[in-house]
């Protein structure tokens, strides 16, 4: 299956299915001598594993990294990267029927379209499962893009139905706050209804959709690559790969459709905060007043927060009678079984963080061959 790689320097290849043994990833670019261990990647596996809470999937898996090359001594090694993470709590007898049924919202279809068969169970590829190792690789990437540049990267639930929490300060966004609740939005009052609604679309068999806000703070100015590799253009193929986004904007976004140039454009302003310290490097001494570019201006980072939102449809898997077809083209109807997200997003937040942190760890190692001073 091609299109299993992703990145041009910090370049990671994953393999694997929702109910094989393992999931595994390739990480490589990785340059040598960072500290790095299996501890460094269990915070964010745990974040997007199953079972976390009443909110999401109780399919159980401890989703436990295990590093098998690239590392030695607690360093990098400057060799690839081996990831593995394994399957522990598989039902394949929830998939039964889907075998000859096509179940609607999901890949089925297009998987038999292309390939002439599929896994069925569990989605194969195409389930989120395999986003696990994504998530591990990220954390790799995290770990890196802190250790050289402070970069930070945070995600959020800003939405889910037509709940829609205040926007968060970049600067003011914690972890801690994120991780207060289940449903992973800093704003409490907000959360409560989301979780609330969340509950209650359960009840009814059914699913919601939302939008995940990604933020990464601390990217110095002139990260991307022009012209078709820009930072905003490998950020939205790096979501768009994650299953269930069906919209990506970054900073005002689509709001920008139906504003003039005087009230879209950022002015710049001297960086009074950084400026002193800056010495002839222009990059650290500009900045612009507001952000309504989203970090990104011609597709090369900016200096301000990046900023970006994921539209996550409603899980297609819902415990309620669809008429479908099946793979001979008869109408019949199917009731998705096994164990199912009633919402996407609190599990989305670490997947969306780590394709942020994959796409700003490759650029940053980019722009090091991008000048030679």
């Amino acid at each position: 299956m091609a299109g299993s790689t992703f990145g041009t320097v910090f370049r990671i290849t994953t393999a694997g299915e929702s109910h094989g043994p393992a999931n595994v990833c390739i990480i490589d670019g990785v340059p040598a001598g960072l500290p790095l261990s299996e501890e460094d990647l269990q915070p964010d596996l745990d974040r997007r594993r199953p079972g976390q809470s009443s909110l999401v999937t109780q399919r159980k898996e401890s989703d436990t990294a295990q590093i098998l090359s690239g590392v030695f001594e607690g360093r990098t090694t400057g060799t690839p990267i081996a990831i593995m993470i394994q399957n522990t709590d598989q039902r394949s007898r929830d998939y039964g029927d889907i075998a000859s049924k096509y179940r609607p919202g999901h890949a089925d279809f297009t998987f038999d379209a292309k390939y002439g068969g599929r896994d069925y169970r569990g989605g194969g590829r195409s389930s989120a499962r395999e986003t696990s190792v994504r998530v591990a690789a990220g954390a790799v990437a995290r770990k890196l893009l802190g250790h050289l540049f402070g970069v930070q990267v945070l995600g959020y639930v800003r939405q889910v139905g037509d709940i829609i929490a205040p926007d968060s300060d970049p600067s003011a966004l914690t972890l801690e706050a994120i991780e207060a609740n289940p449903v992973r939005c800093p704003d409490p009052e907000a959360a409560a209804r989301m979780a609330e609604l969340i509950e209650k679309v359960r009840g009814e068999r059914d699913s919601i959709g939302g939008v995940a806000q990604i933020v990464a703070t601390n990217v110095p100015a002139g990260w991307g690559e022009p012209v078709f590799d820009k930072l905003k253009a490998d950020l939205g193929k790096a979501m768009f790969s994650l299953p269930a986004v069906v919209g990506v904007e970054y900073g005002a976004g689509f709001a920008m459709a139906s504003m003039r140039g005087s009230e879209a454009n950022d002015q710049f302003e001297p960086d009074a905060q950084r400026g002193a310290d800056a010495g002839s490097d222009i990059a650290h001494r500009v900045r612009t007043r507001t952000n309504r570019h989203g970090g990104m201006l011609g597709g090369i980072s900016s200096g301000m927060p990046i900023i970006l939102r994921c539209a996550i449809k409603p899980t297609s898997s819902i415990a309620q009678d669809q008429p479908t077809v099946d793979q001979e083209g008869n109408p019949t109807t199917i009731q998705t079984r096994g164990r199912h997200d009633p919402c996407l997003l609190p599990r989305f937040i670490p997947m969306g963080e780590a394709m942020m942190l994959l796409v700003l760890a490759d650029h940053a190692l980019r722009q090091r061959c991008a000048r030679l001073e």
